[in-house]
């Protein structure tokens, strides 16, 4: 059902709880897993960036599911979206609050993804 699954991922504690929903999702449909890191310019440190991206291909890895990771700079709801469309994927996997924590009455990044996405999104609490 799921050909490939997209799972945005950040430092944030809540990306890497959702890790085990993103692996558990691939393993169980079979599907090509892209990993995906969003670096806002001026920002981020890229070598952190890097370094998150080898980690998670590695936890994954671990447990039997290849995966791809991917980098990308820009604005992370934007960025998410272009990136499930390029790759056509079937289904995102996000939490509901990453790094980005921005005004209190801001709309989160998955909210943003919600209504811009070209296809499903699941929001892990």
């Amino acid at each position: 059902m799921f050909e490939i699954v997209l799972f945005p991922i950040d430092r944030s504690r809540q990306a890497a709880e959702t890790a085990s929903f993103a692996l558990k999702l691939a393993k169980q449909h079979e599907s090509r897993l892209v990993v995906l890191s969003v670096v806002e310019p001026g920002q981020d440190d890229p070598a952190a960036v890097a370094a998150l991206l080898e980690q998670a291909r590695g936890r994954f890895e671990e447990q039997g599911v290849s995966c791809e990771v991917l980098e990308r700079e820009g604005k992370p709801a934007f960025v998410i979206c272009d990136v499930a469309d390029e790759i056509n994927a079937d289904v995102i996997v996000m939490g509901t609050r990453g790094l980005s924590l921005e005004a209190e009455d801001a709309p989160s990044t998955a909210s943003r993804v919600i209504q811009l996405a070209p296809c499903p999104v699941m929001v892990v609490p």
